[in-house]
């Protein structure tokens, strides 16, 4: 058996959106090169609606919030505070180069960290991104360059959600739209949760585990 393969956690804490993206680019760079491990970012963003290669033109456009256009998939979705955004930066290793198959191990993290809470999140078929009883708390979008990933996931746990009020996120009812604090007792912050997360992520991609 071949040794677990490294991770690094950068927690950037609140960034603006261009800033973080910049260091995502750099990041997949590094790693086309080798010259980096695989690399995961945790930020809270300020707020900002994205929108991915799947969204329509002009989508949030009359939303009044900062719009950014992005080469990760999907539709328009909002960031900001009391969001969890976490963006790995990871080598696909040859015989897992399925961004499909990628997608559902990113669900699958998040359904494992939301189980830590004991809430019981799941899929809904044809849609990509994770659910609690009828209602969206994460959405997931990726690309990728040379097999390296970037862009991620956000778990909404403390979030003001009225922002996805002035838009459809993912073509949704932006009523669908949760915070992982409507359906547990969470701790103040992120932090707790994002513990959650990194440690169900060394678990479904098989990183080492820190000492």
């Amino acid at each position: 058996m071949g040794l677990a393969p490294l991770l690094e956690v950068r927690r950037l804490g609140r960034t603006r959106y261009e800033d973080a993206h910049a260091l995502q680019e750099a990041l997949v760079g590094a790693r086309v090169d080798g010259h980096v491990s695989d690399t995961l970012l945790f930020t809270e963003h300020e707020p900002v609606v994205t929108l991915g290669r799947g969204s329509p033109p002009g989508d949030a456009a009359g939303s009044g919030l900062r719009v950014v256009e992005i080469e990760r998939g999907g539709e328009a979705t909002w960031h900001g505070p009391g969001q969890i955004v976490g963006y790995p930066i990871r080598l696909l290793p040859e015989g897992q180069r399925d961004l499909h198959a990628y997608l559902r191990d990113l669900e699958e993290v998040v359904i494992r960290a939301l189980g830590d809470f004991g809430v019981v999140g799941g899929r809904v078929e044809g849609k990509t991104g994770v659910w609690v009883q009828g209602r969206k708390l994460c959405s997931i979008g990726v690309a990728v360059r040379r097999w390296v990933t970037w862009h991620g996931f956000a778990l909404n746990v403390h979030a003001d959600l009225s922002d996805f009020r002035r838009f459809k996120p993912c073509g949704l009812d932006p009523a669908l739209m949760a915070n992982l604090d409507e359906f547990a007792d969470v701790p103040a912050g992120l932090a707790a949760v994002e513990q959650h997360l990194e440690a169900r992520i060394r678990e479904v991609f098989g990183y080492l585990t820190p000492a």
